[in-house]
């Protein structure tokens, strides 16, 4: 029986750099890749592309725990240095478990940068949750913090 589950999260983190640095991290393939989809027993599979602009999109394909995962992205609002807003659904092994709408904003803090992920997820038919979710995204958002220091 097919079911769907309603949910959202927002996590917030504080970076040690410039809103223009973080922005900076999400615009090229380059700096996303440092980042972005390389967490512990994650393996990357085929091309990972990134067109970010409104319009646009991002589509990346990765390996782990034995199962493909697809990333499928869309941008629809991007204020530079300041806001993202994407949609995106996530294909485990060909089978669609989530689709997103997902929002990152980032405020100027004495010190660096306040950024603020928002995401509202439909999770389809038990095969992924809110919980899961939001874990994998704390995990980017620190990765994310590692490759800014790195590159400071």
């Amino acid at each position: 029986m097919s079911s769907v589950v309603h949910d959202s999260f927002s996590i917030e983190r504080t970076y040690p750099v410039s809103p223009e640095r973080v922005f900076a991290a999400w615009t090229t393939i380059a700096a996303k890749a440092q980042w972005f989809g390389n967490e512990e027993g994650i393996e990357p599979v085929g091309e990972h592309t990134l067109d970010f602009r409104p319009g646009g999109g991002e589509r990346f394909t990765a390996k782990a725990e034995g199962m493909v995962f697809d990333f499928d992205a869309r941008y629809y609002d991007i204020v530079e240095n300041e806001r993202i807003v994407w949609t995106y659904d996530m294909l485990m092994d060909g089978r669609r478990i989530s689709v997103s709408m997902a929002t990152v904003e980032l405020f100027g803090v004495p010190g660096g940068t306040r950024l603020v992920l928002t995401e509202q997820g439909a999770f389809l038919d038990g095969l992924d949750t809110n919980a899961q979710r939001a874990e994998g995204t704390e995990q980017f958002l620190d990765n994310l913090g590692r490759y800014l220091e790195q590159s400071a």
